[in-house]
């Protein structure tokens, strides 16, 4: 988790998004570092899951630019303004940021192996028995080594939420993106998702999390950043954010955990 590296990995300058006439972020500037875990509080409504989905371009922002790993992400200059990339160029980009939804997403008729295997394989084109180890690798680090024959049916919430982070990490990402991953599951098993969060925290990787657990984001991450009403009210050190909120907004988003 360490930010000793001052180029970013995800910089959003002055992003905009619109749903028809209703603006939904207003001009949101955030730099996310590499190693750096970061997360996105604040009420529904705030624009979180909205600004996660611009970052790897399944919501087009309206305004402004996101740069990952040093490109702009959906669009490329040509001249003095933006052209949308290619759908092809968009999905190598994407291949480089892995994504948990708060629904797992996982195929039902395949088999936890082959639900991993879709992305590189069928997506990226990387040769099946080169991926069916990493796959496996995969599903181990995340506590569920031997289980790639199962189908989704078979597993529980928790589980199936492991495997999709198992999916994610198996394309190799540079960058994760959570939108509240444990918001779905039973509370007896929202630990589990969050243990493997932690341990790839501690193992450098640099992430993205919408989340309402609290706990999680005083102990891992290394910044959160309050949302209200499209626009970042507050950011700082979870110790300074939680134990001196300075912003109006944010002492009341708090209140509710308290």
């Amino acid at each position: 988790m360490s930010t000793s590296s001052r180029t970013p990995m995800v910089s959003a300058t002055g992003v905009h998004k619109h749903f028809g006439i209703t603006p939904v972020l207003k001009g949101l500037d955030l730099d996310v570092f590499p190693g750096e875990v970061v997360c996105l509080l604040g009420s529904s409504g705030s624009g979180k899951t909205t600004f996660l989905r611009c970052v790897n371009h399944l919501e087009k922002i309206s305004a402004g630019r996101i740069v990952v790993d040093g490109e702009i992400v959906g669009y490329q200059e040509r001249g003095d303004h933006l052209v949308e990339r290619s759908e092809k160029e968009i999905a190598r980009q994407r291949a480089g940021m892995g994504m948990v939804f708060q629904q797992f997403n996982l195929f039902p008729h395949r088999t936890v192996l082959q639900n991993l295997l879709e992305g590189p394989v069928i997506v990226a084109r990387e040769p099946r028995d080169e991926v069916t180890p990493r796959a496996s690798a995969m599903l181990a680090r995340v506590g569920l080594a031997g289980r790639e024959n199962a189908y989704p049916g078979e597993l529980s919430g928790g589980q199936q939420q492991r495997v999709a982070i198992a999916r994610a990490l198996t394309m190799r990402p540079k960058l994760m993106l959570f939108d509240e991953p444990t918001s779905a599951l039973d509370p007896e098993l929202v630990g589990e998702v969050l243990d493997v969060m932690r341990d790839l925290a501690n193992d450098g990787m640099t992430m993205i999390v919408v989340t309402h657990e609290m706990g999680f984001a005083r102990d891992v991450a290394d910044r959160v950043v309050v949302m209200d009403g499209g626009v970042i009210v507050e950011q700082g050190p979870p110790s300074a954010v939680f134990d001196r909120p300075q912003h109006s907004r944010t002492q009341a988003f708090l209140r509710k955990f308290s």
